[in-house]
């Protein structure tokens, strides 16, 4: 629906910054993002309420409640998941790749700033496709102004890939236009050059996503 069919919170929003609620606690209590939130309301004027002591400030019945139910949903998907049998962890991979891998012949490639998912794709590549670790190859695109020696050294603990195989970093202009957040640690590309590795991983990839493998 986007943001025009969000009537409703806009004007919401508009009453609580009015109000003189901050931004971040306009975003928790409707539910969205500060960003719509500093869209929304740009053209309001604001005069912010009393900052209470911390011994007073409490959190709202609505942040404690989404607080709340993230928990336990935190707490059933570990239970849902639980540990992952060798298939299973196999065609984790597969689909973490086929929506986040390159396509492109050639080599083998994955790029994410969670560092989450790339050590889930080192793992998994290492397990199914025992590489050879000398020609594994990581690259950085992080931000100017950032630290690109601890940069590194969290991608090479993340990876388990040596600094000395690390290429060039990328480094890139932030554009105030568009974002103004920055990962502190960029975004990492683990890259393996290998045409028969790629096209493996793709065979799974096309097998997983074919309709036969679609229940019912």
């Amino acid at each position: 629906m986007g943001y025009r069919g969000k009537t409703t919170e806009q004007e919401r929003a508009r009453a609580l910054r009015a109000g003189g609620m901050t931004m971040p606690d306009i975003a928790t209590a409707l539910g969205v993002s500060r960003s719509s939130v500093s869209l929304w309301t740009r053209d309001v004027p604001f005069d912010p309420r009393p900052r209470r002591s911390p011994v007073e400030r409490r959190p709202s019945s609505l942040a404690v409640a989404k607080q709340r139910e993230i928990d336990e949903l935190l707490a059933e998907g570990r239970h849902r998941i639980g540990q992952l049998t060798d298939r299973e962890f196999l065609m984790a991979g597969v689909a973490l790749y086929a929506g986040e891998g390159s396509k492109r012949d050639g080599a083998v490639q994955f790029a994410n700033s969670d560092a989450r998912m790339i050590a889930f794709f080192c793992a998994w590549f290492r397990a199914f496709f025992r590489p050879d670790e000398a020609r594994l190859r990581c690259r950085i695109y992080l931000h100017d102004g950032l630290d690109i020696d601890e940069a590194e050294a969290f991608w090479s603990a993340c990876t388990r890939i040596p600094r000395s195989q690390f290429g060039k970093p990328y480094r890139a202009v932030a554009d105030a236009s568009i974002r103004t957040n920055k990962h502190a640690h960029g975004c990492a590309y683990v890259v393996y050059a290998s045409s028969r590795s790629h096209r493996q991983v793709m065979g799974l990839v096309h097998a997983l996503l074919s309709s036969e493998a679609i229940p019912g």
